[in-house]
């Protein structure tokens, strides 16, 4: 029995020094796993919109038109589609105008976007439909 007792008393030995390198092993890996963190933060913090600050208001205008016009490759499908864009620019161009005579101090233009898109067919008329959108900076009366 004195031969059963060491034995077990020696798988307990042994037990506990596996389990003493296992912890100590988790430790040690521990440690550069916590110093990377640091360098792996990732913080998150709301912007302020640039069009919000000075009491900018920002404005947005969309426009859907058709366009009737040839729309091939000829100089004549050249010319409709350049006038079509142009409407859209000039509608950009005078939208400020409005905007100061309804409800801005200021207006400045941010951007203008124009698609265009042909339209044609048997049973529909040839054209172009356009679709703009303009956004714009005011400083509201």
């Amino acid at each position: 029995m004195a031969g059963v007792v060491s034995v077990t008393k020696g798988l307990l030995v042994m037990s506990f020094k596996l389990s003493f390198l296992v912890a100590a092993g988790l430790l040690l890996s521990l440690g550069p796993a916590a110093a990377q963190i640091p360098g792996q933060r990732l913080v998150i913090e709301p912007q302020v919109p640039q069009f919000r600050q000075g009491g900018m208001v920002r404005v947005t205008t969309s426009v859907n038109l058709f366009v009737p016009g040839p729309t091939g490759e000829s100089d004549d499908a050249r010319k409709s589609r350049d006038n079509a864009r142009r409407m859209i620019y000039e509608m950009a161009a005078h939208e400020c105008d409005l905007l100061r005579d309804t409800l801005a101090k200021e207006c400045r233009l941010e951007s203008v976007s124009v698609n265009i898109g042909r339209q044609f067919g048997v049973q529909q008329q040839e054209g172009y439909t356009l679709n703009g959108t303009m956004n714009f900076q005011v400083t509201p009366k």
